[in-house]
């Protein structure tokens, strides 16, 4: 009797709750991506996974800020991202995902999988005329759809994707969205600075600002500690 091969659960959070996904213990970020595309509806190509890692390593990440941020020294913040983005090609166990880890997906903008059309194969008789007619009148009654600005898109989604967009500065358009903002990710840019006016962001749960030009004095602290919701600050490679 052959036995199955050993299984780990990931749970990964995504729009505000968590997807527990059963998989192969010698499985790949890449096959875990696979699994995740049914059930978040998001292209495996459109997937950012970050892990939390260990409680040890996210202690240590933010050691260095805590100074600066007292509040985030609260039980809330105890499980903070320590900015540890899953490659797709290596496997989960070489990345220190075990079961029982958290990972963040984070779904880049424009590339969500959408609800594809449904085709259904009848052998009924042929419609009528009449059927026929009002088919084209309730197709020609349809509105145009309307390409909605990047701006109406993040406010929906909750989700800002501006990662390796080659930005110097945060775009102003970004803090017109205010609460409406849980994610925003700007990985890989060359960002300067964290401006006083990310209190406009008063809903904010994660800020991804990995490999940019970010120095500590370019980061306001008091507007960061203004938004109590935020739970992921990840600033690793910065000046």
């Amino acid at each position: 009797m052959e036995t199955s091969p050993p299984t780990i659960t990931v749970h990964v959070k995504f729009a505000g709750r968590t997807i527990p996904v059963e998989v192969p213990a010698s499985a790949s970020t890449a096959e875990l991506k696979l699994l995740l595309q049914p059930l978040t509806n998001v292209l495996p190509r459109g997937q950012k996974l970050i892990c939390k890692g260990t409680e040890s390593q996210t202690l240590t990440a933010w050691t260095g800020i805590c100074f600066h941020l007292p509040f985030l020294l609260s039980s809330s913040y105890s499980h903070a991202l320590a900015g540890k983005v899953l490659a797709d090609a290596a496997s989960l166990s070489s990345m220190q995902v075990g079961n029982g880890s958290k990972v963040m997906l984070v779904a880049s903008q424009g590339l969500h999988q959408g609800d594809g059309p449904i085709t259904k194969t009848s052998n009924g008789p042929a419609p009528s005329a009449k059927r026929t007619s009002n088919v084209k009148e309730n197709e020609a009654q349809k509105p145009e759809i309307i390409i909605k600005s990047r701006q109406e898109r993040w406010k929906i989604t909750g989700v800002i994707a501006l990662s390796d967009s080659s930005l110097k500065a945060v775009p102003e358009e970004v803090w017109d969205c205010g609460s409406s903002i849980r994610v925003l990710d700007a990985c890989n840019n060359s960002i300067e600075a964290i401006p006083e006016k990310i209190v406009a962001l008063n809903s904010l749960n994660k800020l991804l600002l990995t490999a940019n030009d970010i120095s500590d004095g370019g980061i306001c602290w008091e507007g960061l500690s203004c938004v109590q919701t935020l739970t992921v600050l990840s600033l690793s490679q910065n000046r």
